[in-house]
Parts: C-alpha cells; sequence; structure tokens
C-alpha cells in the first residue's frame, strides 16, 4: 500500500507544561524546543503567549532560535489573544496562531455563556483576524467530542472558510473511545464544507487511558496531525504519548500505512530530557521509553530473546535511542571520548556544558568502578537540565543513626555570592538537610512528595531523588486559589542524583526551591 504522512504537532512546552508541577522557565522551554527540533517534530506548539509576559517571551525566543519546526502560538478567540500569539510567533520561520473556542453545550452554558450563534459568530470574526496576520491557521472546538456533531460541521465549516487550514478535533476531557471518535472524524469528513481544503488534527487526552488508541483510530478515518506530549504529559492524565504515536505507526507501518519525519533514536534522549527539566519521573513500566520497556525477567521470555530477540521483542531498542547499557568509560577517559559517548547517546553538550558534565563524570568515575549510560544520563540530567541557580548547594554534612538526633550542617551560595551556612535537626537526615535548607532560603512552602530510584544495580549505585513542594504565590489565572488567603497555589518538581541519597536529596529540594523563587520574583516583578 502508498505510505501516507501524518504531521507530528508537540504540545509538550504548553499542554505538557500544565501538567502540576511541571513548571519550566524560558531557558529551559529552549532547550526542549530545540530538542524536539532534533527530533523532527513538525509543529511545535510553544506556549499561550496570552497567559503571562514570560509565557510570550519564551514563545517569541522558541519562534527566533528554532528554525526546523513550525513554531505555533495558541490563543482563544479573543482579538488580544490573538494579538500575543502573532506578537509571540511573527519572527518565526513558520509561524503558525492556534486559535479555539468551546462548542460543547456544557461549556457554552457554564464556562463562555455563549449562544450557539454568538460562537458562530466569534469564530468568523476572530479566525478571519488571525488569518488577516497569519497564513498557516489551526482552529479547535474545545470539548469537540462532547458537543453536537451537526454544530460541529457549521462551525468547522465556518472556520475553513475565514481561512483555517488545519482543523483539530479535541477530546478535551478524555470522554470518547476509538470506535465513537473514528465515527466522529469519519462524520466530519462527509459533512463538513470546504472539508477538502484542511487537514484534521486531533488532540487526545488520557483520562480512560485511551489517548493513544483515540489518536490511532483517528488516522484510520483520514486525520493527518496528531497532537501528542513528550511522556504524554498534560492536564489531569496528560495527552497522548507522542513517543508510543511514533513507534506504533513505525511498528505497524504496514497497517496504518503512515510515516512520521521523527528521528526515531531521539524518542529516549527526549523523553530524559523533558523528565529531568519538569521533575516528572517516568514510570517503570511505561511502553516505548520506561526502564523496563525492554527488559525481559521471566525465564521463558530471557530464553527466547538469546534464540532470537523477535520472540518476545517487536522493537528494536536502539531505534528509540537506548544504547545497551555497557561499560564503555571509566575514570582514566578522556573528555573528548565522553563527549563522543554523550553524542552518541543523543546528549549534544559543549562549552561550559560540556565541561560541567565531565568534572561530575570524573567525580563520579572515582567512587564507582564501572559506568555505564545509566550513569551518563543521571550526570547530564543532574548537571544540566537543572534550572538556573538562584541560591547554590555547596556543601552537607549530616549525623544521624538510631540513638543520635539526625541533624544536618548546609553550606549554600547566595544569589550574591556569600557562602552561608546553619544547621537543623529532623526527624531524619533528609527532613534534617531540608530544614537547615529552609532556613537560610526562608520561602514557606510544603513538601508534598519525595521518591528514591536506583539508576543502576549494586551498593555505590546512583541514586536518584525527585520531589514536588507546593506554595502560594501571587500568579496566573487558572491556578487554585486558596479561599482565605486569595492566592494561587503552585506546585514545583525537582531532581538530582548522586552516589550519597541525601546528597541527591539535598540538590533535589534546591532545584525545586530555585524554580520556586524564580516564580516568586517573577510574580514581584509582575505586581510591580
Amino acid at each position: 500500500m502508498d505510505v501516507d504522512h501524518v504531521v507530528i504537532f508537540d504540545t509538550t512546552l504548553r499542554d505538557g507544561e500544565q501538567s502540576p508541577g511541571a513548571t519550566l522557565n524560558t531557558d529551559e522551554k529552549l532547550e526542549i524546543a530545540r530538542q524536539l527540533e532534533r527530533l523532527r517534530v513538525d509543529v511545535i506548539e510553544a506556549g499561550f503567549p496570552a497567559s503571562s509576559p514570560g509565557d510570550l517571551d519564551a514563545v517569541r525566543r522558541v519562534a527566533r532560535e528554532v528554525t526546523g519546526s513550525s513554531i505555533c502560538g495558541l490563543a482563544r478567540c479573543v482579538r488580544s489573544d490573538i494579538d500575543a500569539a502573532w506578537e509571540a510567533v511573527r519572527d518565526a520561520a513558520k509561524p503558525r496562531i492556534h486559535v479555539f473556542i468551546a462548542t460543547s453545550d456544557i461549556h457554552l452554558e457554564h464556562k463562555l455563556r455563549m449562544t450557539r450563534q454568538q460562537v458562530l459568530e466569534r469564530t468568523r470574526s476572530m479566525v478571519a483576524y488571525a488569518r488577516s496576520l497569519c497564513s498557516d491557521i489551526e482552529f479547535s472546538p474545545e470539548d469537540g467530542t462532547r458537543s453536537d456533531p451537526e454544530f460541529l460541521y457549521e462551525v468547522l465549516g465556518i472556520a475553513i472558510a475565514e481561512g483555517a487550514t488545519t482543523l483539530n478535533i479535541p477530546d478535551t476531557v478524555g470522554y470518547t473511545n476509538p470506535v465513537e471518535f473514528a465515527q466522529l472524524i469519519r462524520g466530519i469528513r462527509q459533512h463538513t464544507p470546504g472539508i477538502e481544503k484542511a487537514i484534521i488534527s486531533v488532540h487526545c487526552h488520557n483520562d480512560l487511558g485511551m489517548a493513544t488508541a483515540n489518536s490511532l483510530a483517528a488516522v484510520m478515518e483520514g486525520a493527518r496531525q496528531i497532537e501528542c506530549t513528550i511522556n504524554g504529559l498534560g492536564e489531569r492524565a496528560g495527552n497522548a504519548a507522542l513517543e508510543e504515536i511514533v513507534m506504533a505507526l513505525h511498528t505497524r507501518r504496514s497497517f496504518y500505512g503512515i510515516e512520521t519525519a521523527i528521528v526515531t533514536q531521539e524518542l529516549y534522549p527526549s523523553s530524559r530530557m523533558v523528565s529531568s527539566f519538569t521533575g516528572l519521573s517516568v514510570q517503570a513500566n511505561k511502553a516505548i521509553v520506561g526502564a523496563n520497556a525492554f527488559a525481559h525477567e521471566a525465564g521463558i521470555h530471557q530464553d527466547g530473546i538469546l534464540k532470537n530477540r523477535l520472540t518476545y521483542e517487536i522493537m528494536d531498542a536502539h531505534m528509540v535511542g537506548l544504547g545497551e547499557n555497557t561499560l564503555v568509560l571509566g575514570k582514566h577517559s578522556g573528555r573528548h571520548a565522553f563527549a563522543d559517548k554523550l553524542d552518541q547517546m543523543g546528549y549534544h553538550l559543549d562549552g561550559e556544558e560540556l565541561n560541567r558534565a565531565f568534572a561530575r563524570f570524573k567525580e563520579l568515575a572515582d567512587k564507582k568502578k564501572t559506568l555505564d549510560d545509566r550513569d551518563l544520563e543521571a550526570i547530564v540530567s543532574d548537571e544540566i537540565f537543572q534550572p538556573d541557580d538562584v541560591y547554590r548547594l555547596v556543601q552537607i554534612q549530616v549525623s544521624a543513626g538510631d540513638r543520635a538526633i539526625p541533624t544536618a550542617t548546609v553550606t549554600l551560595e547566595s544569589p550574591d555570592g556569600a557562602l552561608i551556612t546553619d544547621a537543623a535537626h529532623g526527624t531524619g537526615p533528609v527532613d534534617a538537610v531540608y530544614k537547615a535548607i529552609n532556613r537560610i532560603v526562608q520561602v514557606p512552602n510544603e513538601l508534598i512528595e519525595f521518591s528514591v530510584n536506583a539508576v543502576t544495580e549494586g551498593i555505590d549505585a546512583v541514586g536518584e531523588v525527585t520531589i514536588r513542594i507546593q506554595a502560594e504565590l501571587n500568579g496566573t489565572n487558572g491556578l487554585p486559589v486558596n479561599a482565605q488567603t486569595g492566592r494561587h497555589t503552585y506546585l514545583f518538581s525537582g531532581h538530582g542524583a548522586s552516589t550519597d541519597i541525601i546528597v541527591a536529596s539535598g540538590r533535589a529540594y534546591m532545584s525545586a526551591l530555585n524554580k520556586l523563587i524564580a516564580v516568586r520574583q517573577a510574580s514581584a516583578l509582575v505586581a510591580e
């Protein structure tokens, strides 16, 4: 059969960042966008420019510095939103404005408080306005899968008539199933006026665990753009996972007859980068990029794999960017060999980034007899994929035991370069470290999640710590508000790695705190 092409639209930087705790700063967004460009994503939805000055600036920087992908900004069907989106993407080599308005009766009645006729008129005027600014316009009827199909056909027809070239059908609340969604897409193709002039796109949420299946069902009915995120990040239970979509189409190419432009070897590095930047860990049994995705423990499976990998593996681990996890570097290895190995693994570092990572590699090589790819991934995640330091962790010293009072002494470097040391007691060594840091930083927050994972096997394994903290700040709309204080609740994730789990815990806490402090400072500037 002839092989067709589907556009991969990545919304990690917009919908993915809306995952609780996944706040990204501008530099992190730019670094992820560059990795998405290496992945050869067709369209990058870089943010929602009208939501904040910081988001507008981040989208603008991505638009100016990433040229291999179309750069898209999201906007409500509101003139000021569209102006902000155009201001953000206008310098892109391939700019796109993505406008949306809700079309389900439940959204019209309870959220928009608009009639169907008012939605039709707003769609007509705002799509036309967006088209007057930009030639590439995408239109989404929010909550499309719970909308009256006949009304949906009418809204989509108007959007096409006013210049929209991509029509995105969102399953906003993850309500539909593959059979229903296929029927909806089929109906849109059959009944929407002018549909032959536009590409049908789909944006599926994973509330019932069917986002990938729904997206692929839509492809079978003619959808030729899929909106997805790295690691399936996004609101609530997340979005369709880019790596699952791509590898399903690749592995079952003879069935779907669809191909993508994605460089599959960049999938795993992309997953690791996004996980490290957001502080949101990938579950071990996650398809394609999870730690167990290519692991075999059952004796029957191991026997089959040794005889022929096809017995229990439908994909080659190298195809998604995973190595063999064999020892390739040690304490006598040089900087060039280290850089070359990282490049093979998909981590393209140079300059100061490479110097910092190499210094950490040498430090770890002195402590561990053998190192493998997973150790190198932990180094890069902890040293490179971290927020800019406001406070820098310099030293941790702890005293603990079953008959001792856990005590920690911590030294931090302050924003002005001064070294500050303080100490505290705690219920355990980690609690003591965190209390000592709090005495210095004095930024109120609540630790709500703490997890530890061993990167490799053995008593000298590198440990990775991921935490989440919660704080109340003055901030953007749409966040939960404390009824008593009137302030918004933010979640911040942090990540740290070390052979010393106490040190890893301290680094993770500082990672989250630095994100909190940065947002706190930005909120203060906006308030002024």
